[in-house]
């Protein structure tokens, strides 16, 4: 017997919801087999993406709390994926940049992030899936995200 309301599906709002915890749910757990969570993969994707940063700026850019980041940065650091350094400029700002075996692992995550995409969508036709990605992009830039 199906649990959800028949009211609930009528909003898209929920499903997005409830479709995007299940995912969350998938990938953190695949995450959590290598010690990782999803803020590590963001901060992994980030210095990727922009290259070196300082803390700070790499904690705005991320929105997450400074102090949450200091600790995301001491695991990444432990495991070898990020180095930490004094910026030249100023040698009071942490300069972070992704090291040669985060640049690896943040490969294997995001194969990793492809194969739960591909179950979770696996209802959908290559085609569909395309649509659906395209359709949440624009709603996602128009929402405000930065």
């Amino acid at each position: 017997m199906d649990a959800t309301p028949p009211s609930l599906l009528d909003l898209t709002g929920y499903l997005l919801a409830q479709t995007g915890r299940r995912a969350r749910g998938r990938l953190a757990a695949r995450l959590a087999e290598r010690d990782l969570r999803l803020w590590h993969l963001s901060v992994l994707a980030a210095l990727a993406d922009f290259g070196p940063h300082a803390q700070r700026e790499l904690a705005e850019r991320l929105g997450i709390d400074a102090s949450d980041l200091v600790r995301l940065l001491d695991e990444l650091s432990r495991a070898g994926l990020v180095e930490r350094t004094r910026a030249a400029a100023d040698r009071r700002r942490m300069q972070v940049t992704l090291a040669p075996a985060g640049r690896v692992t943040l490969d294997e995550l995001r194969t990793e992030a492809a194969a739960v995409q591909s179950e979770v969508l696996a209802p959908l036709s290559a085609a569909e899936q395309e649509q659906l990605h395209g359709l949440l992009l624009r709603v996602f830039l128009a929402s405000g995200a930065p």
